[in-house]
């Protein structure tokens, strides 16, 4: 282990120590804030400490059994120590590397997901519908709950733009690498010459905003405009102006929502999306000033590019920016996406430790 890394390891160490004593103090409940502040930290800090304190035990354990190799009769039973310790001390290092990667502070977040239909007419709202189903069965899988925000159905099914809302601890973290430009090659149901067409949705993914911390909203910037609601809904929700139009006139940001009866809903489901677009937007404009001088591979979060594609005739799913082909789209497509999130992740941290390496 680099001696750099093992000096902050022991920052950390120290630090836990200094958290419990703070934790056991009688008066750490006064402030209720920071002590919410103090136990999360301690959370965070306890694994990592653990695995430091193991890595210090094997290297004890290897300088014992190196000194035992020395005597004749003991040599065949130290050697093997020194094998096994060797591979855990390796192991053990690898998994330190990993906890000390920067975190997100978002990756527990609940997460608004927009997906609006693209080029290909009617079929790419047909695949925005496929893809709203495919995320929503995989939140399912994880036992998050998912509400619709705002719905722009298409004539034939699918939408034109719908907006949810993910509810779950880590929802961010598991999805987060989904914004982008979705691919899809098939033979659309209009299509009467079996001619396979080429169709794009565009997908975004933003952080649940806290709207007290996180994003500053200024009522002066905002216009809110009612509207009397259209589509399906029944007789109230089209004689009443429960419909909210809100525009954050600083950035241009115009978000609606209709879908409930109640105006007041309506607004708080609006203000709710907007924060969470303005905080997109802060992260975006963050993320590429850092990327000025390492470009991510994954954390771009560039809605323009085209990052999947999802081809039917030949049952493949490929992601281009980490070169990775699947031949079960039928799986993929009704939610089963772990093998996908799970391999940008690996490369997203693979990224982040050539980065740390760089550094120490």
């Amino acid at each position: 282990m680099k001696p750099s890394i093992e000096a902050k390891l022991a920052q950390l160490a120290a630090r836990l120590e200094e958290l419990n004593r703070l934790l056991a103090s009688e008066a750490v409940t006064a402030d209720i804030d920071n002590y919410r502040r103090l136990t999360r930290e301690h959370a965070e800090l306890g694994p990592v400490v653990e695995l430091f304190h193991a890595h210090r035990q094997g290297q004890h354990d290897l300088s014992t059994a190196q000194e035992m190799a020395q005597e004749p009769d003991m040599r065949e039973f130290a050697e093997s120590e020194i094998r096994v310790t060797r591979d855990r001390l390796a192991q053990l290092e690898a998994e330190l590397q990993v906890r000390l990667l920067p975190q997100d502070p978002n990756d527990d977040r609940s997460i608004f997901v927009e997906i609006r239909a693209g080029t290909g007419g009617d079929e790419s709202a047909l695949f925005a519908g496929d893809l709203f189903r495919m995320y929503s069965r995989f939140a399912e899988r994880q036992r998050w709950r998912v509400e619709v925000i705002s719905q722009s159905p298409s004539e034939l099914g699918g939408y034109k733009e719908v907006i949810a809302k993910i509810i779950g601890q880590g929802a961010y973290s598991k999805l987060k690498f989904e914004s982008g430009g979705h691919r899809v090659q098939r033979v659309p149901a209009t299509e009467t010459q079996g001619r396979i067409h080429t169709s794009a949705c565009t997908v975004a993914v933003m952080p649940e905003a806290d709207a007290v911390s996180d994003v500053e909203i200024n009522p002066a910037d905002l216009r809110i405009d009612t509207f009397r609601a259209s589509g399906a809904g029944g007789q109230h929700i089209n004689k009443t102006d429960s419909a909210v139009r809100v525009t954050h006139l600083p950035t241009g940001i115009v978000v609606e929502c209709q879908d409930d009866r109640s105006q007041h809903k309506n607004k708080a489901q609006a203000l709710s999306v907007l924060a969470a677009r303005i905080k997109d937007r802060q992260l975006r404009d963050q993320a590429a000033k850092t990327a000025a001088t390492r470009k991510s591979l994954i954390g771009s979060g560039d809605r323009s590019e085209r990052i999947r594609t999802y081809n039917f005739p030949q049952g493949r799913v490929t992601d281009h920016r980490i070169n990775l082909t699947l031949y079960k789209i039928d799986a993929i497509m009704d939610g089963e996406i772990e093998d996908l999130t799970a391999a940008l992740l690996a490369e997203h941290q693979a990224e982040q430790l050539a980065a740390l390496a760089e550094e120490v």
